[in-house]
C-alpha cells in the first residue's frame, strides 16, 4: 500500500450501502486511516477555518501568550513550539487548543480529577470572528464524526446508535489548530511524534503542505492534502470497544522544509468524560478476526474515558500539569515538569 484509500460517506445512506460498509470495515481493520468525500461539510467552511487559523498565528507573540495554555486548568489555549510532548519528546509546532465551551465544575465538590477538564475556552480578543468560525467548525465536524461512528457501528453489524449513550448530550469535542514551522533537515524534524489518537475518530483538515505520515504493514506512507476531502482516523476508544477489530493507527508529522510552513486543523470526537468504554459483542465471524487491543507500556489504556483523557493531557503538557494538577503528581514528576521535559 502506498496511499490511503478514499471512501464516499454519502454511500452510507445510498443504494450501495452494503458495499460501502464492506469497504469501510476492510479499511478500518487493515489501516484505520482514509480520506473521506461526500461528507456534507459546507464548501466555504474549510477555507474560513484555515484563514482564521492563519490570522491567529500571525498575531504578535505577546498577544498569543495572553491565551497561553498554562493559564487554563482545562488544557485550552496556545502553545509555543516545543511545549507539547509526544512520547517524551518535544513537538516542533505551535498550536491552539479548543474544546466544548462549558462551565467549569467546582474543585471542592468531591469530583474526580478529570472533572477539571471541563470548562471554558480562552479566545483571542483581537480576532472577534475567530470564535464563531471555530464553533461552526466544531458543530459541522461533530455531525460528521457522529455519522462516521454510526457507520463504523453498522460495519460491525451493531445498531447505528450503539455508542450514543456515551456521546449524547456532552460529547468530548476538541479542536487543535496547528502550525508547523519549516526546519532545516540537519535539525530534529519531529513536527509531532508517532502516536495514536484517544477518542472515537479524528477529522483532519490540511492546508497545502505535506508532512502527515501513517504507519502501515508496508511501512510509513504519506497522506498529502487532497482538495475536498478530510483525513479520517480511528481512535483508541473504538479499538477498545471492538476488541481490536477497528484499528487505531500510529501516525506522525514530519516538519516541512526551511522557508515553508504546514497548517492543519484537527477535530477529535470523544466520549463523555464520565463514560466507560463499552465492549461490543461482535458476531462470531467478526469476533474471530478481532486482534485484541494493542498493549503499549508507554501508553496504558483505561476503559474510564475521563481517566484516559486526563492521563494523556498531563503527559503532553507538563507545565499545565504542574500549574493545575500538582496534587496528582509525585515529587519526582513535579521536579521534572517544565517545557521540553518528560516524566
Amino acid at each position: 500500500m502506498n496511499e490511503l484509500p478514499t471512501l464516499d460517506l454519502s454511500r452510507f445512506a445510498g443504494p450501495d450501502r452494503a458495499a460501502f460498509l464492506a469497504a469501510l470495515r476492510r479499511t478500518a481493520r487493515e489501516i484505520g486511516f482514509f480520506y473521506v468525500t461526500g461528507h456534507g461539510v459546507p464548501d466555504d467552511l474549510p477555507g474560513a477555518v484555515l484563514d482564521a487559523s492563519r490570522r491567529f498565528f500571525a498575531l504578535p507573540e505577546a498577544e498569543k501568550l495572553t491565551v497561553e495554555m498554562v493559564h487554563s486548568p482545562h488544557f485550552r489555549g496556545y502553545n509555543r513550539p516545543g511545549w507539547e510532548l509526544t512520547r517524551g519528546k518535544p513537538d516542533w509546532r505551535e498550536q491552539f487548543d479548543l474544546a466544548a465551551e462549558r462551565p467549569a465544575l467546582p474543585r471542592n465538590g468531591g469530583l474526580p480529577a478529570w472533572a477539571r477538564l471541563q470548562g471554558p475556552n480562552q479566545w483571542p480578543v483581537s480576532l472577534p470572528d475567530f470564535q464563531n468560525v471555530m464553533l461552526r467548525w466544531q458543530d459541522e465536524a461533530t455531525a460528521l464524526s457522529i455519522r462516521l461512528v454510526q457507520a463504523f457501528a453498522a460495519a460491525l453489524e451493531q445498531p447505528e446508535d450503539v455508542f450514543a449513550p456515551i456521546y449524547d448530550d456532552l460529547p468530548n469535542q476538541r479542536i487543535k489548530i496547528i502550525r508547523y514551522p519549516g526546519r532545516d533537515r540537519s535539525e530534529e524534524t519531529q513536527g509531532v511524534g508517532a502516536h495514536k489518537d484517544s477518542g472515537f475518530v479524528t477529522v483532519l483538515l490540511q492546508d497545502r503542505e505535506r508532512g502527515l505520515e501513517v504507519e502501515t504493514p508496508d511501512g510509513w506512507i504519506e497522506a498529502p492534502p487532497r482538495p475536498g476531502t478530510f483525513v479520517i482516523n480511528i481512535g483508541e476508544l473504538l479499538e477498545m470497544a471492538s476488541s481490536g477489530y477497528l484499528k487505531a493507527t500510529m501516525h506522525r508529522v514530519v516538519s516541512p522544509p526551511a522557508g515553508s510552513e504546514r497548517l492543519s486543523v484537527a477535530f477529535f470526537l470523544g466520549a463523555k468524560l464520565d463514560a466507560t468504554v463499552p465492549v461490543l459483542e461482535l458476531p462470531p465471524h467478526l469476533a474471530a478476526e478481532a486482534r485484541g487491543v494493542t498493549q503499549d507500556p508507554l501508553n496504558p489504556l483505561f476503559m474510564e474515558v475521563g481517566r484516559n483523557y486526563l492521563k494523556s493531557r498531563i503527559r503532553s503538557h507538563p507545565d499545565v500539569a504542574k500549574a493545575h494538577y500538582a496534587d496528582l503528581l509525585t515529587p519526582e514528576e513535579l521536579r521534572a515538569t517544565g517545557p521540553g521535559s518528560a516524566y
